[in-house]
């Protein structure tokens, strides 16, 4: 007995009904595969761009716009970039001297000027010379190139760099009036920049009659890197009319005001410089913008984080208070707690220091002190109606 026949077009249908599932299988595998593969670039980009293009039902211009996506936010090519631009791409090798093109150094298209890009990267130095030779100018740059530098490495390793390229920083220290302000005085001053013999640019700008008390925006001493106060220059400077009083006023700049910054690197002879002229700042330190409060040393030491040397807290605090500093103070923020309940509220381990109060001072210095102190002689008084405080 025969079984049921069926249709002969049943199983032809069924097929053509699959063809759509397969193909949409296919393509999600094939998503699936660049998705997966998004760390290897070039491999997912292989295969999605083959799978794909071997695909008729899609067009070739998806496969461009797929792979536009992908690599959307990579690194441009090497061999896609100019000549600056490539010179200043630590990725695309060592600088090659000559390589640089004319036209190029002046329509380079980069976010930062060329010369900005050059100066404050240390690994791209070699290129400065060759820029400068071309037609680099520091006018073309929003801001002054070393004042980038000073603000990205307040002290960098000057003397790593070729002499060519030492040559071609001092050029644009004393080509670029831009470059006469606090951060970039503070770089020039710190120990790198006075091995390198930079320091000897703030030499040939007092010369230029650049540093004179009523022509600078800032105040000079309190500009200099703390290691640079106990020097014949900073004395000669106090001659001519220069103050820490001035040094502690407001400028435009992104580095720590002088003192702070010596308290910060326990620069011992330094903070000693500061405390001779301005005793007053052993309790209270006026903020850089009148707009703040004052600030406690001893407060702001008992914080971890803001001494560069945290082992030396203990030390700083005993420092500080054989020098007049009072934990008794009242906080300028909270007049119902004094520096001693500010440390128990922190539950900082030194509230037995500063409970031990101050000790007799003594004529030896922490051992990291280096350097003999210089005669001292206090600033002036301010005057009574307080007009030079004020114009400071």
């Amino acid at each position: 007995m025969r079984g049921p026949s069926f249709p002969p077009t049943r199983f032809p249908v069924r097929k053509a009904a699959m063809q759509p599932v397969l193909l949409l299988a296919r393509r999600a595998a094939l998503a699936l595969s660049v998705l997966l593969l998004g760390g290897c670039t070039t491999t997912s980009l292989v295969l999605g761009a083959v799978g794909v293009a071997t695909d008729t039902s899609i067009p070739l211009a998806i496969a461009r716009h797929v792979h536009e996506k992908l690599t959307d936010g990579d690194p441009v090519p090497c061999r896609r970039l100019d000549s600056v631009q490539r010179a200043l791409s630590p990725r695309c090798g060592a600088f090659v001297p000559g390589s640089l093109e004319a036209r190029d150094v002046h329509t380079a298209a980069m976010q930062m000027c060329p010369l900005a890009a050059a100066t404050r990267d240390p690994r791209l130095w070699p290129v400065l010379p060759e820029l400068l030779a071309k037609g680099a100018t520091p006018e073309r740059c929003s801001e002054s190139p070393l004042a980038t530098l000073a603000q990205a490495n307040p002290c960098p390793d000057f003397g790593a760099a070729s002499p060519e390229s030492r040559q071609a920083l001092h050029w644009l220290a004393t080509a670029d009036a831009r470059a006469v302000q606090h951060d970039v005085v503070r770089m020039l001053s710190c120990p790198q920049g006075h091995i390198a013999g930079l320091s000897g640019v703030l030499d040939e700008w007092q010369a230029a009659g650049v540093l004179q008390p009523d022509r600078l925006g800032f105040g000079l001493l309190g500009a200099l890197h703390p290691e640079f106060l106990d020097t014949p220059f900073v004395q000669a400077r106090e001659a001519e009319g220069h103050t820490a009083r001035a040094g502690l006023g407001a400028y435009q700049g992104r580095l720590a005001p002088g003192f702070e910054q010596a308290l910060r690197g326990s620069h011992w002879v330094a903070i000693d410089w500061w405390l001779a002229r301005r005793p007053e700042l052993a309790n209270a330190v006026p903020p850089r913008d009148g707009a703040q409060l004052p600030w406690r040393p001893l407060a702001r030491v008992l914080a971890p984080s803001f001494l560069q040397r945290p082992e030396d807290q203990a030390a700083m605090l005993r420092f500080l208070m054989a020098r007049g500093a009072d934990p008794s103070q009242r906080m300028p923020f909270d007049a119902t707690r004094n520096v001693v309940a500010y440390a128990r509220q922190l539950h900082s381990p030194l509230v037995a220091v500063l409970e031990e109060g101050p000790a007799a001072r003594g004529p030896v210095l922490p051992a990291t002190s280096i350097g003999p102190l210089a005669f001292v002689a206090p600033d002036p008084p301010d005057p009574p109606d307080g007009r030079a405080a004020a114009a400071d």
